[in-house]
């Protein structure tokens, strides 16, 4: 069994690299990051289909938590005020905006700086 969760993400998106780096410089979480096209996601107990779609936070009992939620499991476990923030996400008034928030990014992560046409969505989305 993992000792830690993981935060699965596309390693071929420059933007979510890009944020993913910043993470581990800034907001440090205790957590292993990993891009799905090298992670187990068998193991894990996710589908490409959904890797592809969204950043996942896989804990170490298995759950698996997607987009703002995953974003807001990962400032739970990061260091300095982060975890206030995370934890605001999780509250119920602020889930919906933020799952809107997370989908309006990840729909145009190509156009954000460091995004290229590698970020694009799969255009069956």
């Amino acid at each position: 069994m993992r000792r830690q969760p993981v935060l699965v993400y596309d390693g071929d998106c420059a933007f979510c690299t890009s944020c993913v780096r910043f993470a581990e410089r800034r907001l440090r979480p205790r957590c292993t990051t990993t891009p799905w096209q090298f992670a187990d996601l068998a193991g894990l107990g996710v589908t490409q289909q959904r890797a592809e779609q969204e950043v996942l936070w896989v804990t170490p009992t298995g759950e698996v938590h997607g987009g703002a939620q995953a974003v807001a499991k990962l400032l739970l476990r990061s260091r300095g005020g982060w975890p206030v923030v995370g934890a605001l996400l999780t509250l119920p008034p602020l889930r919906r905006p933020a799952r809107g928030a997370y989908r309006l990014i990840a729909r145009n992560r190509h156009r954000l700086p460091g995004g290229t046409a590698a970020c694009a969505m799969p255009s069956s989305r």
